[in-house]
């Protein structure tokens, strides 16, 4: 099938482009590649994938020179004319987007991006896929969306009303937006909810990056709410043939006990086995084989003291559930953080 993956010099959507290349697929990545972490990092990924920096320019069009059936183009959400023309040029059959402006924390310092990116964009996507016919859309939505639930593990059939972040709040407005589209046009569309996703190439503004980072450094780490939080880490890996399972399986209009009969649906995908931070940072300790400097912090604003994802949903569709252990996907980070920062 031929798909647009967005977002794809981001960390899920470099890692979506190279499972679906590699097993055949016609695939083509979008991305701004804005500034928001350490650009060197995006450009990494794309080269990774066959894409040379030094040939981007706005809305062009460059062929992988690793992967024939990979090409990438530069690309706002926001600009409404460029994503439908590109709909128009490219006649997609699926669509996985997972470009958004990221973070939580960022979104109480810039708000106006969650909305240019997470909305507007959104519904520039969302108009494209009406207007030509996509077969499915499947969209990152987020584990933040719980909000303020503090019913464990969290469920696809909570409520999720009480957000605690601008971020949180664009990400549900993304499934509210993909359920109306999917209800009055028939377009099938599927949320994830992701759970604390972590491995190679990640994220240089998440909890694992920062403390490799730091102790590498020999640099203290700022562990909040005083070690008090647990998180359900999701291995790239497990995320990515999520991803990919749910894409190839479009929801069929029907009553499912969601209240909904569009074709529409949500997933969470999370490890569904929180670990207490406080041992994950043993885990990172014993792998370095080296002691963090711990500077203890209260709870930052819009952050969660605990993410656990009930997983059943998946399961019961797809026969599926992520199982990496969070020992082996540590160390797979931080053989690549220390393979692509070249330290010995």
């Amino acid at each position: 099938m031929k798909v647009l993956v967005t977002g794809a010099a981001g960390f899920i959507g470099y890692h979506v482009v190279k499972a679906l290349v590699n097993r055949g697929d016609k695939v083509v990545g979008i991305d701004n590649i804005n500034d928001y972490y350490d650009q060197n990092l995006k450009y990494g990924r794309l080269l990774d994938c066959g894409i040379e920096s030094s040939e981007l320019k706005d809305s062009k069009s460059i062929q992988s020179n690793k992967y024939a059936n990979f090409t990438f183009l530069k690309v706002r959400l926001e600009d409404a004319k460029s994503i439908k023309d590109l709909f128009e040029e490219e006649k997609f059959d699926h669509v996985i987007h997972l470009a958004a402006q990221a973070g939580v924390r960022y979104s109480l310092e810039n708000p106006h991006a969650y909305i240019e990116s997470n909305i507007v964009g959104f519904v520039n996507i969302l108009e494209a896929c009406r207007q030509h016919e996509i077969a499915h859309l499947t969209y990152a939505s987020s584990s933040s969306v719980y909000g303020l639930n503090e019913s464990m593990p969290f469920s696809t059939k909570d409520n999720v009303d009480h957000p605690i972040s601008l971020y949180a709040a664009t990400k549900k407005s993304n499934e509210l937006m993909a359920h109306t589209y999917s209800y009055l046009y028939d377009l099938p569309t599927t949320g994830l909810r992701f759970f604390t996703a972590y491995g190679p190439w990640g994220r240089p503004d998440m909890a694992y990056f920062l403390f490799v980072d730091a102790i590498l450094k020999g640099e203290p780490i700022r562990v909040f709410n005083n070690g008090e939080m647990s998180r359900d880490f999701t291995y790239i890996n497990d995320i990515v043939e999520g991803v990919i399972r749910v894409n190839d399986s479009p929801p069929k209009n029907s009553a499912d006990g969601s209240q909904t009969t569009a074709p529409y649906k949500v997933y969470n995908i999370g490890n569904n086995a929180p670990v207490k931070l406080m041992d994950f940072i043993e885990i990172i300790e014993k792998e370095l084989g080296v002691e963090a400097q711990k500077e203890l912090m209260p709870m930052q604003p819009g952050d969660v003291a605990a993410t656990y994802a009930d997983v059943s949903d998946l399961m019961s569709d797809f026969g599926y559930k992520p199982k990496t252990n969070l020992e082996y996907g540590v160390k797979q980070f931080i053989s690549w953080y220390k393979e692509f920062y070249h330290v010995k």
